[in-house]
């Protein structure tokens, strides 16, 4: 008997310094690979840290504090998946845009930006976001933001005049005004409307359900679109594109060559943008 003893006392002193020194191990190579990985900056800037969230203890602390201190890892929730029920639907018409960016929008956005200095291309994107104003104050009053309100007002005052018809931005560069996007698909989110399904339609940009009708809204109380007839005004919806086109050429290129799942990632993207707009 006393020789199983002494026998199973080497087997359990075995196994307790085999895990010890796994454990051990195993943290301090997921220590390495965390700061020796490329996006070790960004991981270091996620609000909850593997290490907060496990509570590892110090390799150089006791075993026994080791074993009786490390709680049992919270089970963490799983990842809530998109609110995509047309997904076919929205596939197909998200390659059908894709192929014609890469076919029709591409080859003139890349003429456009030989021809057109990136200097005036900044100019005309900043025309276009001035003549804009009306539908993003409505939107930042009905969110209640007043002092929101008045700067956008004061940008459009010192942009107008200052900046000779908005063409440059000295409420930004000058006066560090920044401009506050909002629009009435965000005003219904902050009103505790539901985005519904994600949605993509031919020649548009990704939506929800609540952002299309927010569109609709936001056209309806820009005076321009009572000033400036059909035809002209999808011209300048036109060219405005274009123009948002080129100033993005090697985002979109670097986009193509990096993204494995596209359909994917524009849609994530989106809805995380999305609800980060709401919680500013």
């Amino acid at each position: 008997m006393e020789q199983v003893r002494r026998v199973a006392c080497a087997l359990l002193i075995v196994f307790f310094t085999a895990s010890a020194a796994a454990h051990a191990q195993a943290e301090s190579e997921l220590t390495s690979k965390t700061l020796d990985h490329p996006d070790a900056d960004l991981i270091s800037a996620v609000p909850l840290r593997l290490t907060d969230e496990w509570n590892l203890p110090s390799t150089t602390a006791p075993l026994v504090y080791q074993v009786e201190a490390t709680p049992t890892p919270a089970i963490e929730p799983a990842e809530v998946e998109p609110d995509d029920p047309w997904e076919e639907f929205n596939a197909k018409m998200f390659e059908f845009n894709r192929r014609m960016d890469t076919y029709a929008m591409k080859p003139v956005a890349k003429q456009w930006k030989t021809m057109v200095p990136a200097r005036a291309q900044l100019m005309i994107a900043n025309a276009f976001d001035n003549v804009t104003v009306v539908p993003r104050v409505v939107n930042i009053l009905l969110q209640g933001k007043w002092e929101g309100a008045g700067r956008e007002v004061s940008r459009f005052l010192i942009n107008s005049t200052a900046g000779v018809g908005g063409l440059f931005d000295p409420a930004k560069d000058v006066w560090h005004i920044e401009k506050g996007p909002a629009d009435f698909g965000q005003t219904l989110g902050k009103w505790g409307a539901d985005p519904g399904p994600y949605l993509v339609l031919p020649f548009t940009e990704p939506l929800t359900v609540r952002d299309g009708i927010g569109k609709l809204v936001d056209r309806a109380i820009d005076p321009l679109s009572y000033v400036v007839p059909l035809l002209p005004a999808l011209g300048l919806t036109a060219g405005k594109r274009l123009n948002e086109r080129a100033l993005n050429y090697e985002l979109f290129a670097s986009f193509d060559d990096d993204v494995i799942d596209p359909y994917a990632a524009v849609r994530d993207g989106y809805l995380q943008q999305r609800k980060h707009m709401l919680a500013e």
